[in-house]
């Protein structure tokens, strides 16, 4: 019986780690968008109409192009939508999408500590079964060797 609960406990231990790994693959995600936000924001910050730039086309090439007109940004909102916005807009709206990052991080963040609480209830189950057995097998010896051969 306590071998089969070790085998569960093991089961649910590595379902919660695998859980906590994809949930910290999540969080370097968000982070990364939180970085590209922090860069378009900066670039709005500095840049000016008629400045030259370079532009990425994929695939690791860049065109140079002229911004014709600052106040002319097309930030993404997120669900396949964008919107234009003037070039103080934009920066809001890039800092209003960083926010919500912030608090999608806090609630991932969150959900990987009660993952990581589990998983430690988890663990000391498995240490008490273990050492329930370990006792077990020991007063089973004891009484073995407390038994003498019959004369």
């Amino acid at each position: 019986m306590s071998q089969q609960q070790l085998q569960q406990l093991s089961q649910e231990l590595q379902e919660i780690e695998q859980e906590i790994e994809a949930l910290e693959e999540s969080v370097e995600a968000i982070q990364q968008q939180k970085s590209e936000a922090d860069e378009a924001i900066e670039a709005l910050e500095t840049l000016e109409t008629d400045s030259t730039v370079q532009v990425p086309i994929g695939g690791g090439a860049y065109l140079r192009a002229d911004i014709q007109d600052i106040d002319e940004v097309i930030v993404e909102l997120g669900a396949d939508y964008a919107a234009e916005f003037e070039q103080d807009g934009a920066v809001d709206a890039l800092e209003s999408k960083q926010e919500n990052l912030d608090d999608r991080i806090d609630e991932v963040n969150s959900d990987i500590a009660e993952l990581e609480s589990e998983s430690s209830e988890l663990e000391q189950q498995a240490q008490q079964i273990q050492q329930q057995a370990m006792q077990q097998q020991m007063q089973q010896m004891q009484g073995q060797q407390g038994q003498g051969p019959d004369e």
